[in-house]
């Protein structure tokens, strides 16, 4: 996949880099398989904002996606790939052999025509997706269940994987997108091959309006606020506002939010990378 430079003919496309949508085969989406979306603008059900800096936005659809992939031992063919506003990555409109039809997360190298498969009897290739016992170590995936049939939760996002490396007992060991190492039942799927869309790290907006379409307002920086707004606010000038915190006065550069006595701590076998 690539990107696009434009030439800088506005202030807006100077430096704009946007995605390329070569692969993409479809631009009118599954209507059996949308859904509406509420747009909620950052306020709660009695009408006050709880969350700062959302609202507007175009108005979408939501794209219902298979992550349970547990129709096991019937082939499906890929009839197209689509882009999805709600994610980073592209997805796919499958029709299994029963008639069924279903969008799924596409993975690179995915192609109109494929057979995949799901359930003990697929193949370790592109799109299928199996058990965590019967794929071969050093596999790379996506798509990862962190319960049995729970549907997938890591490895979604636009150019993730992970990587099995090792199997214990009744757990498998993988190394996930952030660098954290770690231990999930051999009971969870996992699809094979990586997210599509690995360039979008790439993209610049190139103007403020882009965000605005994505539903996202403008965030003001808490050393331009007063003091009574913010902890870092105040001051004569550009003061720099002391120690770099958030509104609610949590600090913001390595302190540790995870709980010390959660539960999953036990299936993490290396942190992830400071």
């Amino acid at each position: 996949m690539a990107v696009r430079k434009f030439k800088p003919v506005t202030p807006g496309q100077r430096h704009k880099v946007a995605g390329n949508f070569e692969y993409v085969t479809k631009t009118t989406p599954e209507k059996s398989l949308l859904a509406p979306i509420k747009r909620s603008g950052g306020r709660n059900q009695q009408g006050k904002m709880t969350m700062r800096y959302i609202g507007g936005g175009h108005k979408k659809r939501y794209r219902l996606i298979d992550f349970y992939r547990n129709k096991d031992g019937i082939t499906a063919t890929v009839k197209s790939i689509e882009y999805d506003p709600n994610r980073t990555a592209r997805i796919a409109l499958v029709v299994y052999a029963d008639g069924v039809k279903n969008y799924i997360v596409a993975p690179n190298g995915l192609e109109v025509g494929q057979k995949i498969m799901s359930g003990k009897d697929a193949v370790p290739e592109v799109g299928n997706t199996l058990f965590l016992s019967d794929i071969p170590l050093g596999t790379i995936v996506h798509n990862i269940e962190l319960r049995p049939d729970g549907g997938a939760v890591l490895a979604r996002s636009a150019g993730a994987y992970a990587q099995l490396t090792s199997r214990d007992g009744k757990y498998a060991i993988l190394r996930l997108p952030s660098g954290e190492t770690r231990m999930i039942l051999i009971t969870c799927r996992a699809t094979i091959g990586t997210v599509s869309n690995s360039d979008h790290q790439l993209e610049k907006s190139g103007k403020a309006g882009r965000s605005r379409w994505l539903g996202r307002r403008p965030r003001v920086r808490g050393v331009v606020m007063n003091p009574v707004d913010h902890p870092m606010g105040g001051g004569e000038g550009r003061a720099s506002g002391g120690h770099p915190r958030s509104r609610n006065g949590i600090p913001a550069k390595g302190y540790k939010t995870r709980d010390k006595k959660k539960a999953s701590n036990k299936y993490i076998v290396e942190r992830r990378k400071k």
